[in-house]
């Protein structure tokens, strides 16, 4: 292994990882947005043009806050709980395909950090390492109320992973492979999965939607009846690393979404333009194509937030285990069906 490969990794990374903060950071303007737009109100409009700029001010704000410290003995644990969330949000970028390749300096850049056969496993392996940093901070908060909301949204989640795992497995018998590279190359010329897999789809959009605390998922939080959630007594820039892994889980699960059932960086007619103008033009393009479908899933997340209100915890819980994880097994018993009949 050349430094040469080391180093062009090591900066694909930290743009990766900036890309993801700054998606993360003007999610909360477009949230506001489009909250706005939703509900007839004008939104962000002081900071910068269009209120552009608000974020950097939101961050400058959470920076400038007095640090609060409940009194506990987990000082330790009360550090660690938002930094896990943060890093696993983070982490899970690594396996993702951004695109396919560019020629820059007579080298062929791979526009993905590692690709493994086991992206996938990787990817739910680090989701659920998430957990632990909202149930650490909630008991480290010594309130009962923090440690009620870490209780129900470590619940939420556990139960919702299962039938998301349920909903690839079917997707997995389907394409033969674990790696997001070879799944996206294999919807290459708009042979989607999704229109393979609707039901799977279905299925793993609504447990994303909980997997990131999302309304109407966001039982954690019930400004009713648990005060602010598991972040309640954080402050400053520690509950501003919540704010963002939260955001930042939103940008990621709509990549994997985009991944995995609609062709990823593939668009229409993607092999033409590589073969017309060149590996870079043509590629460029699917890098765009790729943002293009995520940011239509994040602005689909932020639309039902201001659509649809939160369920009761009791049918949060019955959706889960009652309806998506029976619909998930049915899906891959018509999947194995499909499989043996038209293979």
């Amino acid at each position: 292994m050349d430094s040469a490969f080391i180093i062009e990794k090591s900066i694909f990374i930290v743009v990766i990882f900036a890309i993801t903060m700054i998606m993360a950071m003007y999610s909360t303007w477009a949230e506001r947005k489009v909250a706005a737009y939703l509900q007839d109100r004008v939104g962000p409009n002081r900071a910068g043009w269009g209120g552009l700029l608000q974020p950097l001010a939101d961050g400058m704000k959470l920076f400038a806050k007095e640090e609060f410290e409940p009194n506990t003995k987990n000082k330790f644990l009360f550090f660690v709980g938002p930094a896990i969330a943060m890093s696993t949000a983070l982490m899970t970028s690594a396996v993702i395909p951004w695109g396919d390749k560019l020629e820059l300096f007579g080298r062929t850049v791979i526009l993905q950090a590692t690709d493994t056969d086991s992206a996938l496993l990787y990817v739910f392996a680090v989701v659920s390492l998430g957990v632990y940093g909202i149930m650490i901070g909630g008991w480290a908060s010594n309130n009962k109320f923090s440690l009620m909301g870490a209780v129900r949204a470590a619940s939420q989640m556990v139960s919702y992973e299962v039938a998301m795992g349920l909903s690839i497995i079917a997707l997995l018998m389907m394409t033969g492979s674990l790696s997001l590279k070879e799944i996206s190359v294999q919807q290459a010329g708009m042979d989607w999965n999704v229109f393979y897999q609707p039901l799977g789809f279905f299925i793993f959009l609504i447990c994303a939607f909980a997997e990131t605390n999302r309304t109407p998922f966001d039982l954690a939080e019930c400004e009713s009846e648990l005060i602010g959630g598991y972040h309640t007594e954080y402050s400053s820039m520690k509950m501003g690393f919540y704010l963002f892994a939260e955001y930042a889980n939103m940008f990621i699960s709509a990549t994997i979404i985009s991944v995995l059932y609609f062709g990823g960086y593939n668009y229409p007619g993607m092999s033409w333009a590589v073969e017309n103008w060149g590996v870079n033009i043509g590629n460029v393009i699917g890098i765009f194509a790729l943002f293009a479908k995520l940011c239509f899933f994040i602005f689909f997340f932020m639309w039902i937030r201001w659509t649809i209100p939160r369920f009761r915890y009791d049918q949060l819980m019955n959706l889960g285990w009652k309806i998506l994880i029976p619909l998930s097994i049915v899906n891959i018993i018509i999947t194995g069906i499909c499989i043996l009949a038209f293979k």
